[in-house]
Order: structure tokens, then C-alpha cells, then sequence
């Protein structure tokens, strides 16, 4: 039984190689690939209201004025 498994087993990792597409290396000249960059770059450069700091902090975790746990009072 060990060796069935063991011709499985091979037979598996021969076809997992034999399915391996092989990555073709990029033939343009350092000249091309600069200008497809430049190319793909958005024309306006930074996109305006995508800063890190914003003016008004994200209120997902805030909770509204007396919506919150307040201190709890006795009876």
C-alpha cells in the first residue's frame, strides 16, 4: 500500500510541474519600460482628498453625545 501511494504521489508532482507556467522575461529596453511608466501614470499626479491627514477624523469608532456608557447612577 506504502508503494501505491508512493507512484501516486510521484505522479502528482509530475503533473504539478508540468502545469508551472515559467514567467517569460520583459525584452524592452530600460528606455520603453520608463515610458510605459510614465504613461500609466494619472495626469492630474496626486488625486486631491486622498492625504493621510484629513481635516475631520473618521467617526466609525466615536459615538454620538449621550448614545455612549455614561457613569451609571444609583437608585
Amino acid at each position: 500500500m506504502d508503494s501505491r501511494l508512493a507512484k501516486r504521489h510521484k505522479r502528482q508532482v509530475a503533473r504539478a510541474k508540468d502545469k508551472v507556467k515559467i514567467s517569460e522575461p520583459d525584452l524592452r529596453t530600460p528606455e520603453e519600460i520608463k515610458a510605459a511608466r510614465e504613461a500609466s501614470r494619472p495626469a492630474g499626479g496626486r488625486i486631491s482628498g486622498t492625504s493621510v491627514h484629513t481635516a475631520n477624523p473618521s467617526s466609525r469608532n466615536s459615538t454620538a453625545p449621550g448614545t455612549g456608557s455614561a457613569a451609571k447612577t444609583a437608585i
